[in-house]
């Protein structure tokens, strides 16, 4: 699994911080994300900014509550977007359904309920009969 709901133990290297992702998950998918920079900044813990992205999509809370405990949430933002226009988070679950798949446990059914399916917002005005084909029109009119 790749999330994680519990903490980690206190001697843990990264114990306050690593809850989201577990070692088993970063070992298949860390090595994915691209190699830091060796010039300039000081290089973020590729690892922090997994897990913060983690946090944030599972919490839905804004980006600028991220906890501090994960870094910057702007670099966190930057990496994530940097990342996703390399194409690395698209490596990510190519690699992770491969694996699914390999195991035989990935299912492809999908399910649309029409619920979820809306109208343009300018059909959303329209009468009734508009869109109704011309022939059965004619028949509620009487027409022959």
């Amino acid at each position: 699994m790749l999330l994680k709901g519990q903490g980690r133990r206190a001697g843990d290297a990264c114990s306050l911080a690593c809850t989201e992702i577990s070692d088993e998950a970063w070992a298949v998918i860390g090595p994915l994300f691209p190699v830091a920079r060796t010039i300039g900044c000081p290089p973020v813990d590729r690892r922090m900014v997994v897990e913060a992205t983690a946090w944030r999509y599972r919490t839905g809370a804004p980006w600028r509550d991220v906890p501090e405990r994960f870094g910057n949430w702007n670099t966190i933002y930057r990496n994530l977007n940097r990342w996703s226009a390399q194409g690395g988070w698209a490596g990510v679950l190519e690699k992770v359904q491969s694996l699914v798949h390999q195991r035989g446990e990935l299912d492809w059914v999908t399910s649309i309920d029409s619920t979820i399916v809306r109208v343009h917002q300018h059909g959303a005005t329209l009468k009734g009969d508009i869109g109704v084909s011309v022939e059965l029109q004619e028949v509620r009119h009487g027409v022959p």
